[in-house]
């Protein structure tokens, strides 16, 4: 046989098969509910954080998992936001990490950090040793969770394992092995295992803080932990138990990587009370919607529409009380049909006349001055009022009226002693021999009580004693004064004199 066909016959190795045909082949990677519990799990316990991160780049990459197959709602894809949330998982142990830790370190919200959770149990790489409670009343206990590789990660790779003890459950099985076509594809994942994955930058970080950055700073920004154990209060070991009925323990707000003390608070940046500074913009809309509140006659008025025609006395500092005291002064309308414009009118010019602060607290004082006289005024009225109609007779303010409600009293005193000053000679001289003594006073008094009458006043008729009353001025009139005085104090009506 020649040379030529020696080589011929000899045998040619098969191609090198592809590491990532081996993963296409595979099935579909999801862990249902029930299967997400350490006793239920057909995966195995990673015996650290390093190898389980290999087996979640793995998952990242292989596309296996895909969250929108089982949920229309939460992330589309097991991607880098996952991965990030697994690194700090893969620094606790045990792990037992809180809510409130995760959203800290990864500056995601609540809900997010659930979803991704939720994502790293479905794909079998995190399974439930103790699942938290969260009953009302009592204190919340965090969930405990077992780093597992899941076994389509030892088959893709041709990862050998045993158990090593056979009275031990299955998750305890450790690897011996893996095969050829695998080590490359697992030197790989050791790269993407050792390096970290971190939050993205916006493309405005080099110039300033992006929005973005800002807002992640709101919902819970990554923030550093000290180097101590990255441990939780936990018994030691990995117990298929729950403990929760043994061991008292804090709630998940308030777990991070093991260290009791809290953050250091950041100092707050509100403004004092709460309020930010109001610009130029914002003074005039807070005097128009005081004014509108204060003023009877500006209440349903636009508010915007009165901080433009107020602009003027806004930005020169001038406050609700200001613009009041300055209405009193130039007075005030009793039919008012367009607000606005008659405020209008009435401001113009007021930051010229009252220029400066003094100027503008005298106006306040002669205004509150003004008011305390007006309030001073009504009191004496309603008290006169109150004493005219509830208090003892007045004499009547006329001179010639007041003489002849005086001889009434002495004609009414001389009829009732029987006309004892008569017998005393105290009668004229006989020159109105045709009259009865005292007719004339009688005739003028009965003159001022119709007087009285019609403009509404009953004072003189009402000051008699009613038998004296109808005898000197007859019934016709006391019925009339009985009738004007029950309608003056009946809250019924009204009655204004001219």
């Amino acid at each position: 046989m020649s040379a030529v066909a020696a080589r011929d016959a000899a045998p040619i190795p098969a191609p090198r098969p592809a590491v990532n045909d081996a993963v296409y082949v595979l099935p579909e990677l999801y862990v249902p509910e029930a299967s997400q519990w350490l006793s239920t799990s057909t995966g195995r316990i990673a015996p650290e954080g390093y190898s389980w991160m290999q087996a979640v780049h793995w998952v990242a990459g292989s596309g296996l998992y895909a969250p929108r197959r089982h949920r229309s709602h939460g992330p589309r894809s097991f991607g880098p936001t996952t991965v990030r949330v697994a690194q700090e998982l893969a620094q606790l142990f045990p792990c037992r990490p809180g809510i409130g830790y995760l959203v800290r370190r990864t500056g995601l919200s609540e809900r997010s950090v659930e979803y991704h959770l939720g994502m790293l149990r479905e794909a079998g790489l995190l399974a439930y040793i103790v699942r938290g409670t969260r009953v009302s009343g009592e204190s919340a206990q965090a969930s405990e969770f077992a780093r597992m590789i899941p076994v389509e990660f030892d088959v893709a790779l041709g990862i050998r394992t045993t158990l090593r003890d056979e009275d031990a459950p299955a998750y305890t099985r450790a690897m011996t092995g893996i095969a050829e076509a695998g080590r490359e594809l697992m030197a790989k994942l050791a790269k993407k295992a050792a390096r970290k994955v971190r939050k993205p930058r916006s493309k405005t970080s080099s110039k300033g803080p992006a929005r973005g950055a800002r807002k992640g700073a709101k919902q819970g920004g990554v923030t550093a932990v000290s180097d101590e154990a990255r441990c939780t209060p936990m018994q030691v070991g990995t117990s298929g138990l729950s403990t929760a009925g043994t061991t008292s323990l804090p709630p998940e707000s308030k777990l991070a990587s093991g260290v009791s003390k809290s953050p250091t608070p950041k100092k707050s940046k509100a403004k004092a009370g709460g309020r930010r500074k109001l610009n130029a913009v914002g003074r005039r809309f807070q005097l128009a919607r005081e004014l509108t509140q204060e003023l009877d006659w500006l209440r349903g008025c636009s508010v915007p529409r009165i901080a433009w025609v107020a602009r003027n006395v806004a930005d020169a500092g001038w406050t609700v009380t200001d613009v009041k005291a300055w209405l009193h002064f130039r007075g005030e309308a009793a039919h008012v049909r367009r607000g606005s414009g008659l405020l209008a009118v009435l401001l113009a010019g007021a930051e010229n006349i009252l220029d400066t602060p003094a100027k503008r607290a005298d106006a306040i004082e002669q205004w509150r001055g003004a008011l305390e006289a007006a309030r001073r005024d009504r009191i004496r009225q309603v008290r006169a009022r109150t004493e005219r109609y509830e208090g003892d007779w007045q004499p009547p303010v006329s001179r010639a009226v007041l003489r002849e409600v005086e001889a009434a009293f002495d004609q009414v005193r001389e009829l009732e002693h029987g006309g004892r000053h008569q017998d005393q000679g105290h009668v004229g001289d006989g020159q109105d021999a045709g009259l009865e003594p005292g007719d004339e006073e009688i005739a003028a008094l009965i003159a001022a009580a119709e007087g009285e009458l019609m403009g509404g006043e009953t004072t003189l008729i009402m000051s008699f004693v009613p038998e004296t009353a109808v005898r000197t001025f007859g019934e016709e009139l006391v019925r009339r004064a009985r009738q004007i005085d029950r309608l003056a104090h009946s809250s019924l009506t009204t009655i204004r004199y001219r």
